[in-house]
């Protein structure tokens, strides 16, 4: 049988109609509270496609529905696609987890660690205990930083070096070098601009953009064609309006300067948070993982470099850590594969997927986790930044292992 995301019943594929519809009532109730303008929910499984539905509004002005094609940002839900992309590059011999980043980006040769501020308020800077590497660089634990809190020492330095001003991702790279490093690589985990950093080597051994590198070897094979990281002025009217919750006056259109609006691929195409999508391109993109690296007959990328981006790579030191961003924390049971999210052990981490379920969400709400285990996938799309937001994925998941029945 075809895994493609052919329509079928949830009772075809052991799931209830009863259960799935009480995730969407969970999530109606938050749209009748006023938590959210609205969601779209889009659950498969054994590859075939049983639920999809549209709550809400696409924008709360003018009182327009959501529909199933609208379009979203999905910001750091892009990361995994990167991880696809370095993966492709990986099974072409073009990189190894171990390889040195400066390898591949010469500007991280003698790269230092942020070792505090002298008297002057200067930083102290000291060799690294070993060299930042490919393997740190995808699971966020080279030493790079995000550069978002001005009173983080190392995160003044990358607003002082105007890193998000780039004109480039190699130009980004090289400023992001010339910064020290937060901390020793592999020592912790800090939540990063890796990825951003990623599209450049991507860039470098493919010889091609990052968008174009992305459109010809991920998006076109896969048929997601309202994936990009630009909206051209003919979808405009598909994009959903993205808010903030307010104390006062409750959900706001969000300000975000971060990540400019294009209408055509931009230079510094951001492989950490640029992708715009809807919940059907994005299933397709899961599903591929799910089938192993093929998807309608078209093979995007090998099973064994999945089940590297799939596996979890952090010790056992830093999953005790108490490290994490937002609703994403690492803990026991629950690390980090290859720019996403790996259960290794639900039983430990608290929720209940199946083993080797491989997740990420995006800065406005929107999430998806792939399942091995229950052969399942699911792509939430929401509207509202996520800084403050109810934890729909983990909502979402307790509430998809009741409508397992099979």
């Amino acid at each position: 049988m075809t895994r493609t995301l052919e329509p079928a019943r949830p009772e075809e594929v052991g799931l209830s109609a009863q259960g799935l519809a009480a995730v969407d009532a969970e999530l109606q109730r938050f749209i009748d509270a006023g938590e959210l303008a609205g969601a779209v929910t889009l659950v498969a499984r054994r590859g075939r496609l049983v639920h999809q539905n549209a709550m809400g509004v696409k924008d709360l002005a003018s009182g327009e529905p959501l529909r199933t094609d609208t379009l979203f940002r999905i910001y750091s839900m892009t990361k995994p696609v990167t991880g696809v992309a370095m993966m492709i590059l990986h099974d072409e011999g073009k990189w190894r987890p171990e390889d040195p980043i400066a390898r591949h980006l010469p500007a991280f040769e003698g790269v230092k660690v942020f070792a505090g501020l002298d008297a002057g308020g200067a930083p102290i800077l000291e060799a690294p205990r070993r060299a930042p590497t490919l393997r740190d660089l995808l699971t966020h634990t080279a030493g790079l930083s995000y550069g978002f809190d001005p009173n983080d020492p190392v995160d003044k330095l990358y607003i002082g070096a105007k890193v998000w001003g780039s004109a480039s991702l190699g130009e980004m790279a090289g400023r992001i070098a010339a910064l020290p490093l937060a901390y020793h690589p592999g020592e912790k985990w800090l939540y990063s601009l890796a990825m951003d950093v990623q599209g450049a080597i991507i860039e470098k051994l493919s010889g091609q953009s990052l968008p174009e590198f992305m459109r010809t070897r991920i998006f076109e094979p896969l048929g997601m064609t309202d994936t990009a990281f630009h909206t051209p002025p003919q979808k405009k009217a598909r994009r959903a309006t993205i808010y903030r919750m307010s104390e006062t006056r409750g959900l706001v259109p969000a300000d975000l300067p971060m990540l400019p609006e294009a209408e055509t691929p931009p230079a510094p195409a951001s492989g950490g948070g640029g992708l715009i999508s809807s919940a059907g391109d994005y299933a397709r993109f899961a599903q591929m993982l799910l089938n192993g690296g093929e998807f309608g007959g078209k093979r995007i990328v090998s099973a064994a470099a999945l089940k590297l981006q799939m596996s979890n790579h952090l010790s056992d030191e830093i999953l005790a850590g108490g490290y994490g961003i937002g609703l994403q924390q690492i803990r026991p049971g629950y690390g980090h594969g290859f720019d996403g999210a790996v259960f290794h052990d639900p039983d430990a981490a608290g929720i209940p997927v199946g083993k080797g379920t491989y997740q990420w969400d995006g800065a406005a709400g929107t999430w998806f986790w792939v399942d091995p285990v229950n052969d399942l996938l699911f792509v939430g799309l929401i509207q509202r930044m996520a800084f403050d937001s109810p934890p729909f994925q983990a909502i979402t998941q307790k509430l998809m292992a009741r409508a397992i029945v099979d």
